[in-house]
């Protein structure tokens, strides 16, 4: 099979796997409503868990980082460390910015954990049991995944991955903090939710 055609397949299959929003689907089958229209307004695993409950909660989070592993996997397998990259960027985009549900998306950082998970575990299993216990401290959600997504790549860089990896972390992790943008300033601000209250139609 040609590289090209390889590399064509994994961006477009990524994707669309990263469409398959797993807060939006569990808030459909389980409540009947759309996720996108309770709380943040966001189409992941927090607003998922403030709407719904800890089950659906748990579910979407699970949910959106196999995701993340699988499309690295699958990756890998068709083209090689590219392959991975590739895949790994474009089921985040998918995520963020899925056409199935008019571009308005999740965070993708449930997403881009399950991608590193797959690339790296042993960088991954450093970073999340200390995001928990910042949660577990401030009880904010987004803080603790702006911190997590922007120290991520740094350790990358310290721990001398390949540069692509580092470069594809950097990408990742910009992403991730534009996607918290409103987070940033209600934190700044002092109005930010905090783990626990619950989320109303918007």
């Amino acid at each position: 099979m040609d590289i090209a055609f390889r590399f064509v397949l994994i961006i477009i299959l990524s994707y669309i796997l990263g469409n398959f929003s797993t807060a939006y689907l569990i808030a459909k089958l389980y409540a009947g409503i759309d996720i996108r229209n309770y709380g943040s307004g966001n189409a992941g695993a927090t607003n998922a868990l403030r709407t719904l409950g800890k089950k659906a909660g748990i579910a979407a989070l699970f949910g959106d980082i196999l995701k993340g592993a699988l499309a690295v996997i699958l990756g890998k397998y068709v083209a090689g460390e590219n392959g991975q990259i590739l895949a790994g960027l474009f089921v985040v985009i998918g995520h963020n910015w899925p056409a199935f549900l008019n571009f308005r998306g999740g965070k993708g950082v449930a997403t881009t954990i399950g991608v590193m998970a797959a690339i790296n575990p042993v960088i991954v299993a450093g970073i999340v049991p200390t995001g928990i216990v910042l949660i577990a401290i401030t009880k904010y959600v987004s803080l603790a995944s702006i911190l997590g997504m922007t120290v991520f790549p740094i350790i990358m860089l310290l721990t001398k991955q390949s540069v692509k990896l580092v470069l594809f972390s950097f990408i990742l992790s910009a992403m991730a903090v534009y996607r918290h943008k409103s987070n940033i300033k209600k934190l700044l601000a002092g109005t930010e939710n905090k783990l626990g209250q619950k989320s109303d139609r918007r």
